[in-house]
């Protein structure tokens, strides 16, 4: 046994100032206590630092510290900013650009023209900047000339005043120490003033910053973070329906044993948020939750817009999708014909990658032989969802357009060269050749349908007619010479039995139409045509009756709700009612966020159709009630190919005018080319029309025409 220790202890001293008394204390020693262990220095010194480093009052700091560091640089970039919009055009240009990139034609030429003046007064100031110091001098020279005589004056009623004429003077004497004393006093303030300038100035910078809150969102305040609510869980699911103010609902689930969770399916993953099945007890209807939405969302702790219900298959089931908050406010990332230049179109088999569904899940639309309306309020993104489906179809060669813009500021533009008919503008001028091009598509179903009459097992190429703001045809009065009006629902307009024609029997032969219109009306958009669509699709409205001509009672009804997204937030959301999309069973439609293509990448991926094609001669007007010429009317629409198959020729020419060539067949085709001599010849195992043979008929029947002149 080892010996024991003695251990010394010395108390401090008592509070009286008496001597401590020292004690002695014997403590036995433990022969079977093992050593301490030895923990290394790096050990715990390494420990110490982590455990600093990720406490919470450490965290604490860091964002403390971040936040306000960046409230004062992201203020003084806001100040810049904003001095920078005060003394230029930038705003009135950024805004002028975004109007554009809109097309909203009319904020556009406002802004140009705030711009306009802007410049105008700034110039304005700017010559006078240049008369200023002269006038300033003369200024200050007549005010000091006035101001001294004014004192000397003074000086001499005093003296007058006094009889001592050193008074003369005084006022002046006056004046010199008060300025002295003024010159002193900034002296003495000038020192401090520019020690404390700065830092008031930062000061300033840093009250902007946090104003704006312009630092990360991790490093903001708890209760200033924005987007941040509650996990979804059942107890808050089960919550959030107990208040939402049905008391069927709000009974049922307190009489349940199990507070509401047998309601509740599993919650899944879906995309940026969760999606969950609600059985509803008996007694409460599905239409009570779908009416109380944006209840339901609050309390959620979400925005209206990121809550969507739909109907299962399932009996009395709300389906409830409930999004991460902010998600929906995130891009979706550019469209796979930007990023891939490689993608190539099947008009027959393939999808338009058109956008990503609430789920995050790819949305890709089948075209084939699909009608199309898109429709929507003003600015709200319907153009470029309908242009994205044409340039993704232009990257397949068979497929042949014939555009009308009846808005007309640019928008289709970058298919000059691609499309076989491009219509632009607003006026009835415009209207009535987008008529005549619709009817052009009639004549060249009927043409199609003869063929396949006499040949069953004929195919043809795809022929896509689009017109963009089709409620300015609808709602057009004017009329054809024989008072039949080009607008209008009736049986005798020209434009509505066009559109119902094809919507009959085109698709059939691969004739299809698509159509894009402003906030539906039965005025501006007839029954008709709305059910003539296949596929549906709506953008942002302002009610649910508008919501029904979109997309139909059945899938309002369903849940699609597009009179609920949010005008101007929600550009480019869109809700689709087709078969041609994926669409999750026992739903009658899908949430599609689009992609955006701009005006720039458009040109690029039209640029990329245009090379797969031997080239294609653009029609901007169509010719109407003149004598027409065949021969020159086929080397027209010849334009620089060397040869054109013979369909394409009739096509072309059906294009040209639908009055005249409308009904023409290969037999009529080649019997003004015999005539002409100009016969058409095979290449490559099929028939076409030579553009030399076509030249040299043109020349000799000129030479012909001349000589005979001459005689």
């Amino acid at each position: 046994m080892s010996e024991n220790v003695v251990q010394l202890h010395k108390p401090a001293a008592p509070p009286d100032g008496n001597e401590p008394v020292t004690t002695l204390t014997v403590v036995p020693d433990i022969p079977d206590a093992p050593p301490a262990p030895l923990v290394p220095l790096w050990v715990r010194s390494g420990h110490a630092i982590k455990t600093a480093v990720t406490h919470d009052r450490t965290r604490a700091a860091v964002r403390a510290a971040a936040r306000h560091g960046l409230y004062t640089v992201n203020g003084g970039r806001i100040v810049a900013r904003r001095t920078w919009d005060g003394r230029t055009g930038a705003r009135y240009e950024r805004m002028l650009r975004a109007a554009e990139a809109a097309g909203n034609l009319e904020a556009a030429e406002e802004w140009e023209e705030r711009l306009q003046r802007f410049r105008a007064a700034r110039h304005h100031r700017r010559m006078d900047l240049l008369h200023s110091p002269v006038e300033a001098v003369k200024g200050v020279a007549v005010g000091a000339g006035m101001s001294i005589g004014v004192l000397v004056a003074l000086g001499v009623v005093m003296a007058l005043n006094t009889k001592h004429v050193g008074d003369v003077i005084t006022p002046l004497s006056a004046t010199v120490d008060f300025i002295a004393l003024l010159i002193h006093i900034v002296q003495v303030v000038w020192g401090p003033a520019l020690t404390v300038g700065p830092l008031l100035a930062l000061l300033a910078l840093w009250s902007v910053g946090r104003k704006q809150q312009a630092a990360p969102n991790w490093a903001l305040p708890a209760n200033a973070r924005s987007g941040e609510g509650e996990p979804i869980t059942p107890s808050i699911v089960v919550k959030a329906l107990r208040d939402l103010g049905v008391p069927a609902l709000r009974n049922a689930i307190k009489e349940m044993g199990d507070a509401g969770a047998s309601m509740l399916g599993p919650i899944t993953i879906a995309g940026c948020g969760v999606e969950v099945d609600v059985t509803l007890p008996s007694g409460v209807s599905t239409v009570e939750v779908q009416g109380r939405r944006r209840k339901l969302a609050e309390n959620l702790t979400r925005h209206e817009h990121e809550v969507f219900i739909t109907i299962p298959t399932a009996a009395r089931t709300v389906r409830l999708w409930i999004a991460d908050s902010g998600a929906l406010d995130e891009p979706i990332g550019p469209s796979p014909l930007v990023t891939d230049e490689t993608l190539t179109a099947d008009y027959a088999k393939g999808r338009a990658p058109w956008g990503q569904d609430l789920r995050g899940d790819a949305a890709a639309l089948s075209l084939y032989q699909r009608h199309l309306l898109i429709t929507g309020l003003s600015n709200q993104g319907k153009t470029a969802a309908l242009r994205a489906l044409a340039l993704w179809a232009s990257l397949d060669r068979r497929v042949e357009f014939r555009i009308a813009d009846l808005k007309g500021v640019g928008d289709w533009a970058m298919f000059d060269g691609l499309a076989a008919v491009l219509i632009q503008g607003p006026a009835d001028e415009q209207v009535i050749e987008a008529t005549e091009m619709v009817e052009g598509l009639v004549a060249e179903m009927n043409r199609r349908i003869e063929v396949r009459r006499n040949d069953p097992g004929a195919v043809f190429d795809p022929l896509i007619g689009i017109v963009d703001e089709a409620q300015v045809a609808f709602m057009c009065p004017v009329k054809d010479e024989e008072g039949r009006p080009y607008g209008g629902s009736k049986a005798t307009s020209r434009y509505f039995m066009g559109v119902r024609k094809v919507h009959n029997q085109g698709r059939a032969v691969d004739v299809i139409l698509w159509e894009g219109t402003q906030d539906p009306t039965d005025q501006n958009l007839p029954k008709l045509v709305r059910e003539g669509a296949h596929t549906r699709a709506s953008l942002a409205l302002g009610t649910e009756s508008q919501a029904r001509m979109a997309l139909g009672d059945k899938a309002v009804d369903g849940g699609a709700a597009p009179h609920l997204l949010r005008q101007g937030l929600d550009k480019g959301t869109l809700v689709v009612a087709s078969d041609g999309i994926d669409i999750p069973a026992g739903q009658a439609s899908l949430t599609v966020r689009t992609h955006y293509i701009n005006d720039e990448q458009a040109q690029v991926i039209t640029d990329r159709a245009k090379h797969l094609r031997d080239g294609v001669t653009t029609l901007h007007t169509l010719d109407r009630g003149e004598q027409r010429d065949p021969l020159a009317d086929i080397a027209a629409v010849l334009g620089s190919d060397a040869r054109v198959r013979t369909q394409e020729v009739i096509t072309r020419l059906a294009a040209l005018n639908a009055d005249a060539y409308g009904k023409w067949s290969f037999i009529d085709l080649k019997r003004v080319l015999d005539d002409a001599g100009a016969q058409p010849y095979k290449s490559d195992g099929r028939m076409v029309v030579g553009r030399d043979r076509i030249a040299r008929a043109l020349a000799d029947r000129d030479d012909e025409g001349s000589a005979s002149a001459s005689e």
